[in-house]
């Protein structure tokens, strides 16, 4: 079939949606030779829309394995690749389908859920089909690149090294949803082969409470848990800032750095806290750099992405974006319900769903939030001696509603605001004019209204006497900028720094 077809002549109807999950037996493919013999086709059609670099990262690690009746199934190392080629790579995809295949073809996506456990959900609206096979003790993980010479079996026992790692925080208790999954499958690809992917440094940025610290640690975890490299080791910006300080003050920074830069993979938590700390920045930097090309993994938490970042060399935010930055939305509806099944169990309860579903409608912002409503229901209903019933659950959800409005003030929303932009809050009730100042100014107005039971003349009021007019106006411009998706996770990290830090 020639490519002067269209595209959009592509029969979505044989693209079965197919999940098998703890299927142990050998899964046998029909025509391994013609598969490839297909695969060269198909994959020659890519080789001349894309560069080399993106070729060689997502296409070049993918195998044929079968063929049969306009079927084509290939292996794909996990998840990521699976998601990312879609996203990324959709009508180019449809378009070597059909230059080798037809109209009629179909392609397969499979790869082992030993090795990637990612998103155990299959959207409706999905165009090829994605399936997940587990050929036992087969592994089929390679990597997201080819080529890379990293000793990941080392029959060496891991040296006597103190991680800072916390062992709750594992891939197996991490609730998948879509809010997380493309963050998820980045750091289990990390994890596998650290220092072995393209990315390097895997930066995950996202609001309060969303299950970064868990999920960076989920990484450390796993890499020492199958001995993966030797050192590794998690701390945090200011936990980093603090030691260098110290260090200064003995006279040993020579021996701070030797300790950092011999580490395998370095993972660094709120990295945030580096702005303004020039000299603590000025010695990650030389780290950073150190780690970097002796190919040792770094992995990297902020509350907001590199290029968002201030107070904090460009050098340095430059090679924040080598690698793959990643955010973690706050839960959907249906992740919300499944991280409260999953705390529920942890405290051997069968809790009603309704209850559950009550809790999760209610209570959206980020995990943390949630998982203290359900304590709070439990401990109310312990200590009270009450059933846990919808009525309590709606009881939880209104104290917590009216302890936000309650304990808020104007004053700490301007803080909070303020401290992410890197302003003084003085800028916020000045009357300058500055463009970025205003759209600050207008964020916080916002919250104040979201937040407390403040009228508008009192808003005002609190921002340099201004008239309410203006505060309708500031709500107004902030609803309109609402449309553009990076906007709005921008909103939803400050209200995570609001709700958690006042």
């Amino acid at each position: 079939m020639g490519l002067n077809m269209s595209v959009d002549n592509l029969q979505n109807k044989n693209s079965q949606k197919v999940l098998i999950k703890n299927d142990t037996k050998q899964r046998i493919f029909k025509n391994p030779e013609k598969a490839k013999e297909i695969w060269n086709s198909f994959i020659e059609v890519i080789k001349k829309n894309i560069n080399g670099l993106s070729f060689k990262t997502w296409f070049e690690p993918i195998e044929p394995v079968g063929f049969d009746k306009d079927e084509l199934v290939i292996k794909v190392p996990n998840d990521l690749s699976w998601d990312y080629i879609e996203v990324n790579f959709n009508s180019l995809i449809k378009k070597a389908l059909l230059a080798a295949l037809g109209e009629n073809g179909k392609l397969t996506y499979i790869y082992d859920t030993q090795k990637d456990e990612t998103l155990e959900i299959i959207k409706e609206n999905k165009e090829y089909s994605k399936e997940k096979i587990n050929n036992g003790n087969n592994s089929w993980y390679q990597g997201v690149t080819k080529n890379i010479n990293w000793n990941i079996n080392s029959s060496k026992e891991q040296e006597n090294f103190e991680t800072n790692l916390n062992e709750k925080f594992t891939f197996d208790n991490f609730i998948k949803g879509e809010s997380n999954q493309f963050a998820r499958a980045a750091a289990f690809a990390v994890a596998n082969s650290p220092g072995g992917t393209s990315f390097n440094p895997l930066f995950i940025y996202g609001g309060v409470g969303l299950g970064k610290t868990h999920l960076i640690q989920a990484i450390g975890n796993y890499v020492v848990e199958n001995k993966k490299v030797k050192k590794v080791l998690y701390t945090t910006a200011e936990k980093f800032t603090t030691e260098f300080v110290d260090s200064i003050k003995k006279g040993n920074t020579n021996e701070f750095t030797a300790f950092y830069r011999k580490v395998d993979l370095l993972i660094i938590d709120d990295i945030q806290f580096l702005s303004g700390k020039e000299s603590t920045t000025d010695t990650f930097f030389h780290i950073f750099n150190s780690l970097y090309q002796l190919g040792k993994q770094i992995v990297l938490s902020c509350d907001k992405p590199p290029k968002s970042l201030s107070g904090i060399d460009e050098r340095l935010i430059s090679r924040f974006q080598w690698g793959l930055s990643v955010d973690i939305q706050p839960p959907d509806f249906e992740t919300r319900i499944a991280i409260l099944i999953k705390k529920s169990e942890s405290f051997n309860l069968d809790i009603d769903l309704s209850i559950l579903e009550y809790i999760a409608a209610n209570i959206t912002n980020n995990i943390r939030e949630l998982e203290g409503a359900l304590i709070k229901l439990l401990a109310k209903a312990s200590l009270e001696n009450r059933e846990i019933t919808l009525d309590l659950a709606r009881e939880i959800v209104k104290s917590i509603a009216t302890e936000k409005k309650s304990t808020l003030t104007i004053d700490q929303i301007q803080n909070i605001v303020a401290e992410y932009f890197g302003y003084s809050p003085d800028v916020l009730i000045s009357k300058t004019k500055k463009k970025e100042y205003v759209l600050a100014r207008q964020i916080a107005m916002y919250f104040a209204k979201k937040f407390t039971n403040a009228s508008l003349k009192t808003i005002g009021l609190n921002f340099g006497g201004r008239d309410h007019t203006t505060v309708i106006h500031a709500l107004q411009c902030i609803e309109e900028q609402m449309k553009d998706d990076s906007f709005v996770a921008m909103l939803s990290t400050i209200q995570g720094k609001i709700e958690y830090r006042t």
